[in-house]
């Protein structure tokens, strides 16, 4: 049975069993080009950059044997935009210096591969098996050949916590939940564990809830009883549980 921790106030998680990773999601690299149209301009390389620094500083304190990328590493969903050409690969040059890389592809990394340098090891979509545990993006529906799976931890809701009168209003914030596990894996019994890991871009967020539009997931569709659910802040301050899971997923 692996380990699962929260990286203290880092949207990444720590996996450990007989190996180690530094697991992150939806990174959306090149999201720039969306705010285009509204002539919404930021620093050029800015973004690439912090993203690649804050993540080679994660890889220097855990020294894990590999990354997952859990999905939406780029962030055009049907097409591959200019910036993206460039910060795909230069994204991946740079981290390849400190660790093995491996990607999970999301609803957003489409036609990716054609960004990929060969050193990067590419899942299928429904995502990867350490132990006892399925990664995976949460735009898929995992299938019975995965039932023997006790935890699925999951990217693609970006998850945000609103309260008008809390500090943390427009926040991101960690989801996970217990569930009959039966919901997923019609042939299966006993309890399924969710971890849901908030978006490893920090512009992701919003200050409003009419803004913020929930991620469409069929595992999270799925889920018609939840038995147990906590939702923490990137410090790991718990804020609330299952009574406030609607309006999180």
């Amino acid at each position: 049975m692996v380990k699962i921790r929260i990286v203290k106030s880092e949207p990444a998680l720590i996996i450990e069993g007989e190996k180690k990773y530094l697991v992150v999601t939806d990174l959306h690299i090149g999201f720039e080009n969306e705010f285009k149209p509204n002539k919404i301009e930021i620093g050029k390389n800015s973004t690439i950059n912090e993203t690649i620094n804050k993540l080679k500083k994660l890889i220097k304190l855990e020294k894990p044997e590999s990354v997952i990328l859990l999905g939406d590493t780029k962030s055009s969903i049907k097409r591959i935009s200019n910036s993206e050409w460039k910060e795909v690969p230069y994204f991946f040059d740079e981290l390849k210096k400190y660790t093995n890389l491996i990607l999970v592809p999301g609803n957003h990394d489409a036609n990716i591969q054609q960004l990929l340098p060969d050193y990067v090891t590419v899942t299928n979509s429904i995502g990867i098996v350490v132990e006892d545990t399925l990664l995976t993006h949460g735009h898929t529906l995992p299938t019975e050949n995965f039932s023997n799976i006790k935890k699925i931890i999951m990217g693609h809701i970006h998850p945000v916590f609103f309260n008008n009168n809390s500090l943390l209003n427009g926040e991101r914030v960690w989801i996970s939940l217990k569930a009959k596990k039966n919901q997923i894996f019609k042939s299966s019994f006993g309890e399924l564990e969710i971890t849901i890991i908030p978006s490893f871009n920090p512009y992701f967020y919003a200050r409003q809830k009419r803004f913020y539009k929930k991620s469409i997931s069929p595992v999270i569709d799925k889920l018609k009883d939840v038995s147990e659910a906590r939702i923490v802040t990137l410090d790991g301050t718990i804020i609330g549980n299952e009574s406030i899971l609607e309006d999180l997923i």
